[in-house]
């Protein structure tokens, strides 16, 4: 391809990075605007008109990418990425395509430790820089804590956005984000796909649930601003999802196209507000979802591609002039009207400026080439998304500095003050829900022994094992006899008999409960214990409404973890015990599980000592 960069350019470019990553202790980036080459909107006018249009459609693009290393991934990583991509590694991937991001994921063998991180970004920007236009890249990631973590240990892991939810306060976000944001912006990752800004006002929510702050959306837009700041203010852009808001909904857009049936006034009143906080905290930017919104566009279209929601509503109405990404574009809520080759081409249209992660990238980067080449868009669109993505690019500090230093990854990732303040905010979330004749909080005198059973969910990055294995430790190490029998999420008859018969002389059994049904093996569990007569007490580890479905169950207590990371149990472990008291209160309204037009416990409840 032909170079439609000066060599002076090139070379000075090339050069800045280079001793960028040399330079001793490199510090995280920031959001303030950097001198030179980069500052001016001319400036970078000049850098776009030098691109060739497979230069501009690249930069549009987010991808994925197999391996821990940018050019020498393990020989399946390399495999896969041939047969999903077509290139060996993310070099290949930068060169053919001159992507202007890529996505870490955990399954893809991106975020193996902190080091190897770090790595992996500065080799894909050095393929950035390598390329006949040197453009750094942004790196992202949904690093949203809680059951979504893709930087797992020795990461700080934060409670999830339901908990900070339940603890309200605005600083404990900002906080949480800020230190989130450091430790990614040591490892290179400088946009984050979090906070996420949906209202989840539907207790059936199958793909958002604790994942959102509340059900409150003044609530959820304070946090959401307090998140948004704290994570730019570590280097990194932040990015509110899922716009115009996924939080009213019985579907899951990863499987199917879900609709929102809210009028255009329940939109304004329950929908909007956190993305209006975010858009005036300064987001970065937007996440776009893939449901149906009929009130705010008839053709039932999904909003990524919905003119009418992206151009007409986020741009027009709500003056948002930032960079708008996609969800990803092989969920299957966008491609059930479209092909493949035109989804990439429609939510250009709709006004997106990322297209994240397209099942066929090939096929995706070609389709929008040959949409300019035909006259359906014009390269004068794509130089709209492309500024927007240079200006956020030079607002991060990528075009003069886009490397990290080895030294700030053991500084900062997983440092003692940051341990600490998750341990602190963490402490302020856990919600007891029913504490019956005052059984908590637990003492090492009148109930030293502690079986600890229940669901053992998929452990996320953050975690050092299954909730049952972590709560016995905690147990433990405040002076308890403490054992863990999991049962699992499905938990057998022989399961249930074995916890039943391993109750037998021990002295209160806790059990980790996750996202009960009414026919749920899990909820005979508990009743089966609770027939026992040993005190029962419950432990929620995703959705609160855990609750609903054990009254008339006899348990003694019932607490709302919101997460099961280690930091989210440990607090809860906290509370039982007794060494902390019970100050979170309800994010969400719990309802009746056999009428969920009444509601069981408020907004706002919660049980103190």
């Amino acid at each position: 391809m032909q170079d439609r960069t000066t060599p002076s350019r090139r070379t000075v470019l090339a050069a800045t990075a280079a001793a960028a990553v040399t330079a001793a202790g490199a510090s995280a980036l920031t959001l303030a605007p950097t001198p030179g080459f980069a500052d001016s909107r001319s400036r970078l006018e000049q850098l776009i008109s030098r691109m060739s249009l497979e230069e501009k459609v690249g930069q549009l693009f987010v991808m994925r990418v197999y391996g821990h290393s940018a050019t020498t991934p393990d020989p399946a990583d390399a495999d896969a990425n041939l047969r999903e991509i077509g290139v060996r590694n993310a070099a290949e991937l930068i060169r053919r395509y001159h992507v202007g991001g890529i996505i870490y994921f955990a399954w893809a063998h991106n975020t193996r430790d902190p080091q190897q991180i770090a790595g992996l970004s500065n080799g894909i920007q050095r393929a950035g820089l390598e390329q006949a236009t040197p453009i750094p890249l942004l790196i992202s990631t949904d690093q949203e804590h809680g059951v979504v973590a893709r930087v797992g240990r020795p990461a700080t892991l934060m409670p999830g956005a339901m908990a900070l939810g339940a603890g309200g306060s605005r600083a404990d976000a900002r906080e949480a984000a800020r230190i989130a944001g450091a430790e990614l912006a040591a490892t290179g990752i400088n946009q984050n796909y979090a906070p996420v800004a949906d209202v989840n006002v539907n207790p059936a929510n199958p793909v958002i649930g604790v994942r959102s702050f509340g059900a409150d959306p003044d609530a959820v837009a304070g946090l959401v601003a307090a998140q948004v700041k704290g994570y730019q203010s570590a280097g990194i852009t932040a990015t509110a999802k899922h716009f115009p808001g996924h939080g009213d909904t019985m579907g899951d857009s990863h499987y199917a196209l879900p609709t929102i049936q809210h009028t255009r006034e329940q939109w304004d009143e329950l929908d909007a507000p956190p993305f209006r906080a975010a858009i005036a905290a300064g987001v970065g930017s937007i996440m776009t979802a893939h449901i149906v919104v009929p009130s705010l566009d008839p053709s039932e279209d999904p909003a990524t591609l919905s003119r009418p929601i992206v151009t007409g509503i986020l741009r027009e109405e709500l003056g948002y002039d930032g960079v708008v990404v996609t969800d990803a574009l092989d969920m299957a809520g966008v491609r059930q009207r479209y092909g493949d080759d035109r989804v990439p081409v429609l939510a250009l249209k709709a006004g997106c400026d990322q297209l994240l992660n397209p099942p066929k990238l090939d096929v995706a980067w070609s389709a929008v080439i040959e949409a300019v080449r035909s006259g359906e868009l014009t390269e004068r669109r794509l130089d709209e998304s492309l500024m927007r993505i240079l200006q956020l690019k030079t607002r991060l500090g990528l075009l003069r500095h886009p490397f990290v230093s080895p030294r700030e990854v053991v500084r900062t990732v997983g440092a003692r003050a940051h341990l600490t303040a998750a341990d602190r905010i963490a402490g302020r979330t856990t919600t007891l829900l029913l504490n019956e004749k005052g059984l908590l909080p637990l003492s090492r005198r009148s109930h030293p022994r502690v079986l600890v059973v229940g669901a053992d969910p998929a452990s996320p990055s953050g975690t050092t094992g299954p909730p049952t294995a972590i709560i016995a430790r905690a147990f433990t190490a405040l002076g308890f006899t403490a054992a863990a029998r999991p049962t699992g999420i499905t938990p057998t008859g022989a399961n249930v008999n074995e916890a039943v018969a391993a109750a037998v002389g021990v002295d209160v059994v806790v059990v980790v409960t996750y996202n009960l049904t009414a026919d749920s093996p899990q909820r005979t569990l508990v009743f089966r214990l609770a027939e026992t007569g040993v005190p029962v007490v419950t432990v929620a580890v995703r959705n609160p409404y855990d609750v609903a479905q054990l009254t008339g169950s006899g348990i003694a207590a019932s607490l709302a973890a919101y997460g099961w990371t280690d930091v989210e149990v440990r607090a809860a472990v906290r509370v039982m015990a007794g060494r902390a008291g019970p100050e979170g209160t309800l994010p969400v309204p719990v309802p009746h599980a056999e009428d969920p037009a009444q509601v069981l416990y408020p907004t706002g409840y919660g049980v103190m000592y």
